[in-house]
Parts: structure tokens; sequence; C-alpha cells
């Protein structure tokens, strides 16, 4: 019934808008230190860009969809978490760079910072939307499948889908700098970090996917 529903569902959103504000933030501030070189999916959507009539928002949207189907044949479903991810995070991030909340220090240390300080924030957003189960974003949902069916640290997997982004984006013409490298090769401890402190097993932890929610507005047992 819609009552078990909203009881279930509606105490998780607190966190999971939590997290898509810092994973918006931290996305923000990476992209503010872009003349290091641009983050690894960055690099695979300019790349992309190159070769079709495609905007940046556009070839984000169309690799998420990629992704979520290579996800899907992973075991993992789309849920309400996602769809939400792909529209609020994008948002959320044209409102942070209105307000120039973050802006780009002068400095190559000072840029350094802020892209590594980036990369924490952003694995601190991952976790808090993904702790609720309520369905991970696209790239994430391709992170937690590969763990599941490989067996492999979240750190490993993590690290492997970047590089490959930056590679296949790089022989596309997308743009790579030192900032890439340093995304791609801490971006995975960062995350596995904050999740064995948020006690976050991906190996085990499950995602309502929209065919539990109606079976939840049905009333009837899931997962």
């Amino acid at each position: 019934m819609i009552k078990d529903f909203y009881k279930q569902t509606a105490p998780k959103m607190p966190k999971l808008f939590l997290g898509y504000f810092l994973c918006a933030l931290g996305i923000t501030m990476m992209y503010n230190a872009r003349s290091l070189g641009l983050g690894p999916w960055d690099v695979l959507h300019t790349g992309v860009m190159n070769h079709t009539p495609l905007t940046f928002g556009q070839t984000s949207q169309l690799t998420g969809l990629v992704l979520v189907i290579l996800s899907y044949f992973l075991g993992i479903l789309a849920g309400i978490g996602t769809v939400l991810n792909v529209i609020i995070v994008g948002i959320i991030i044209d409102l942070i760079n209105k307000s120039s909340l973050i802006f780009t220090p002068e400095t190559f240390i000072g840029q350094l910072v802020l892209l590594e300080a980036g990369v924490w924030v952003l694995s601190l957003g991952i976790y808090f939307y993904l702790k609720p189960g309520l369905g991970a974003g696209p790239r994430d949902g391709l992170m937690i499948g590969l763990v599941k069916k490989l067996n492999l640290p979240v750190s490993v997997v993590k690290t492997a889908i970047e590089i490959t982004a930056v590679i296949a984006g790089a022989m596309l013409g997308g743009s790579v700098g030192v900032g890439t490298v340093v995304v791609a090769l801490t971006q995975g401890y960062a995350i596995q970090t904050v999740f064995k402190l948020g006690k976050y097993d991906t190996k085990i932890a499950s995602h309502r996917s929209f065919k539990d929610e109606i079976l939840l507005l049905k009333n009837k047992r899931y997962m």
C-alpha cells in the first residue's frame, strides 16, 4: 500500500539527497581544477563529443543509459535513486556553478588540492546516496555489479573502470592531463576508504529496483 511505500522510502530520502549534493559539489570542485586535465568520465564525454553533434549533457546522459543497460546484465536493476541521480545531480551542479561558490585557484598546488578534495567529497556523496539502497547511479551501479561478479575490491574495480574510460576517451581525442591521472588512481582508494569507515559492503549491499517499489505499493513481500 502507499502508506507502506512512504513508510519505508520517505525516511531514506534526506540521506539520498545529501549524497546527491555532495556528489555535485565534488564534481564541481574537480571541474574547477580542469586546467590540470578532465576527470576520467569527462575525458570520455568530450571524446565522444568530438565525433558527434551531442552536447556535454547529452553525452553524459547517453553514457549513463549505456551503463544502466550494462549494469542490468550484471544483475543491477535501476531504481528510484538511479533516475534521481541522473536528473538531480546535474541540476545541483548548474546551481553551484552559477553561485560561484567554487572558484579555480591560481596556483598549481591550489588546483591539485581542490581536485583531490573533490575526489573525497564525491566519494562521500557516493556513500550517502548508495547507503539507503534505493538504486545505484549508472557509473556506480556498474562498479557494484563488477565487484559482485568478479569478487574484487572496490578500489581495484573502480580504478580499472576509470582507466578504461580515460583510454577510450583519449583515443577519441578527449583532454587528458595530470589531473586525469590523479583522479583515476585515487578515486577508487577514496571510495573504498569511505565505504569502510561507513561500514558499507558492496558485496552484500542490496538496492530496491522499480520492481521492488511496485511490489511494496501492492503490499507484497520483496527482496
